[in-house]
C-alpha cells in the first residue's frame, strides 16, 4: 500500500491501536500501515458497523452514567444529527452539546432513554431486564477501558457484555 501523503510504500503489521471514535477502546489484531518516510499511519478496521454495534452493547450495560464521548458515539451510532437527537430526547440542542462536551452530566432518566433508543434500534431482547439497574450512579471519573479484538471474522470485547 502506498502512502497517500508522500507516495512511499507503507510498512504493514498486525497490532493494537486506539479507536478514535470512542476513547478508552483499543482495537487488537488490526492491520496497521505506517509510512517509514513521513510517519503517516492508517489503521484498517474491518466490519466497522459490527464493531460499533458491539461497542454500543458494551455501553448499554455499563453501570455508571454515560460520559460525553460515549453519548456522542451512541448518537452517531443511531445516525442522528445533534438536532434530531435533541428532538427525540426532548431537550435542546445546546443541552446535547453540553452533554457531549461533558459540561453537563446527563440525568439518569435521559441516560436510560438513550440506552433504550440504542437497545431497540437493534433486535436485542435481553437488555430490558438490565436497564432499570444501570445509570444510577454518577459517572466514573476514570476513563473507560475496553479492548476489542478482531478474531474469527468477528469483533469480541475483552469483558462480558449483557
Amino acid at each position: 500500500m502506498k502512502c497517500l501523503i508522500c507516495g512511499e510504500q507503507m510498512d504493514s503489521r498486525i497490532g493494537s491501536a486506539p479507536y478514535d471514535a470512542l476513547p478508552g477502546v483499543v482495537l487488537k489484531g488490526v492491520r496497521i500501515n505506517e509510512c517509514p518516510d513521513c510517519g503517516e499511519r492508517e489503521v484498517e478496521i474491518p466490519r466497522i458497523t459490527e464493531l460499533n454495534r458491539v461497542l454500543s452493547r458494551v455501553l448499554l450495560c455499563q453501570s455508571t452514567r454515560l460520559t460525553g464521548p460515549q453519548i456522542r458515539f451512541l448518537r452517531k451510532h443511531l445516525g442522528l444529527s445533534g438536532t434530531d437527537f435533541a428532538r427525540r430526547m426532548g431537550v435542546s440542542k445546546s443541552t446535547v452539546s453540553r452533554w457531549e462536551s461533558d459540561k453537563q452530566k446527563i440525568g439518569s432518566s435521559n441516560d436510560r432513554l438513550l440506552r433504550m433508543m440504542v437497545a431497540y434500534e437493534e433486535p436485542v431482547e435481553d437488555f430490558t431486564d438490565r436497564l432499570p439497574n444501570v445509570a444510577g450512579e454518577a459517572p466514573d471519573n476514570r476513563n473507560m477501558r475496553v479492548n476489542v479484538r478482531e478474531a474469527d471474522q468477528r469483533w469480541k470485547p475483552d469483558r462480558a457484555v449483557c
